[in-house]
């Protein structure tokens, strides 16, 4: 295919398409967000309707206040699970939500200071050969949850079922091969069919709850909660928010990488952080959970090259309109787990390949020993289990990873101003 063929597939972040594909490719990244973002709620024991309205509502903003320049859905965030609960076993869910209100402020503090300190920073404290690892962790870290959610690891000595493996196997294997086979807007919603030819394959193979859909209301409101504030919550949830603000960090450095700007100044790390913070402050107010930035839409936009905000707003409007419709929100939710796992597996897949395409598309030279030790030790630092607690929040994976790789960006900073280095042109 030429190259100008190639880029016709792409739909441009300012691009409205017709609505005949705004319609199934918004509800693609409606399906997309829908598993995790109404896990969260599950587990903190509160509706999952209340969280389909504030991400909705969050993701709006998100588009608002950065001018419909960064593509980007809001939901629910799982850094805030750990705190949450010890909270929620000492005082109760709505202290939860003073946290949670707290946390949005300190997102909207930093966006301010980065306003005014600008984005350079971020080359300097965290060069390629750093970020693209961190990148990666993002899915590798969530590669492990797309498995198990999917049924093909045995927890606890049970067997696997082999209807799971195979509906899992089916529903990958269709998503992997539409974007090859598929042509013109069929391969645009490649995950959509795939979803859905998985979904009825589930279905046939007996793999299907419906008892959740006879039991919802056709229509019902979601259930508002008012915030109570407590200094001993507030100060055991906010360590949560470094973890939610280096996962928006790298986020939008690998939808920049995805979709060829650079959102971190156009339109800004400030707007989308703050936006973040926005979202998170009213979800505390009303009941629900806090947001951030999802890695499964991401997905969609690197497999379907599909970037358009108006489909992340078309997949908001939708998760709105799900909060008030009980009954089609527990449809969606009878999408069994090896559905849903097999399409996780490719889009997580996909974040991780954007963290080794990083570093291909900075040309990271491995023969300066930096690039060489920065990468190996975030990588490890990241998959190796490492923690470090901070009150009541413990600090591993992809961000504890951040953290690593920023002091050893410093780190190396330094060194090059002392000219101690022993890599660099002039030297070498």
């Amino acid at each position: 295919m030429s190259k100008e063929n190639k880029e016709k597939k792409i739909i441009e972040i300012g691009e409205k398409p017709p609505i005949g594909k705004w319609i199934p490719l918004s509800i693609q990244h409606t399906f997309a967000m829908f598993s995790a973002s109404v896990l969260v709620p599950i587990l903190f024991g509160i509706p999952a309707s209340i969280v389909l309205l504030m991400n909705g509502v969050g993701t709006l903003l998100f588009i608002f206040i950065t001018k419909g320049r960064a593509p980007a859905y809001l939901g629910s965030s799982f850094a805030f699970l750990s705190p949450g609960f010890i909270v929620i076993g000492s005082m109760g869910y709505q202290y939860c939500l003073g946290g949670f209100i707290v946390a949005g402020a300190i997102f909207a503090v930093v966006a301010i200071i980065i306003k005014f300190a600008g984005v350079n920073w971020i080359d300097a404290v965290l060069p390629p050969a750093a970020m693209g690892p961190i990148v990666a962790l993002i899915g590798l870290e969530l590669a492990g949850s797309a498995a198990s959610n999917g049924g093909i690891i045995s927890s606890e000595g049970a067997a696997i079922d082999p209807k799971f493996v195979f509906v899992f196997i089916f529903t990958l294997a269709l998503a992997v091969i539409g974007q090859v086979v598929f042509r013109g807007f069929a391969s645009a919603i490649a995950i959509l069919i795939a979803i859905v030819t998985g979904y009825v394959l589930a279905v046939i193979m007996g793999l299907v709850d419906f008892s959740p859909v006879t039991d919802a209301s056709v229509f019902e409101l979601p259930a508002f909660m008012a915030p109570k504030f407590s200094l001993s919550a507030v100060i055991i949830i906010i360590p949560a928010s470094l973890t939610v603000i280096s996962e928006h960090i790298s986020h939008q450095i690998v939808t920049s990488e995805i979709v060829g700007r650079d959102l971190l100044r156009d339109p800004g790390l400030h707007r989308s952080l703050l936006s973040d913070g926005i979202s998170t402050m009213l979800s505390g107010l009303c009941g629900s959970v806090p947001t951030t930035t999802y890695g499964e839409n991401i997905g969609v936009m690197a497999v379907t090259k599909v970037y358009s905000v108006w489909v992340i707003g078309g997949a908001a409007v939708f998760s709105i309109l799900l909060s008030f419709f009980g009954q089609v929100s527990a449809l969606i939710s009878t999408i069994p787990g090896p559905v849903m796992g097999g399409i996780s597996f490719l889009l997580y897949g996909m974040i991780a390949a954007s963290g080794i395409r990083l570093l291909v598309d900075k040309r990271v030279d491995y023969s300066r020993p930096r690039n060489l030790a920065m990468t190996a030790v975030v990588f490890v630092v990241g998959l190796s289990g490492a923690a470090i607690k901070i009150g009541e929040v413990e600090l591993t994976g992809m961000c504890l990873a951040t953290i690593v790789g920023i002091v050893m960006g410093l780190v190396m900073f330094i060194i090059d101003k002392c000219g101690w280095a022993n890599d660099t042109e002039e030297n070498a």
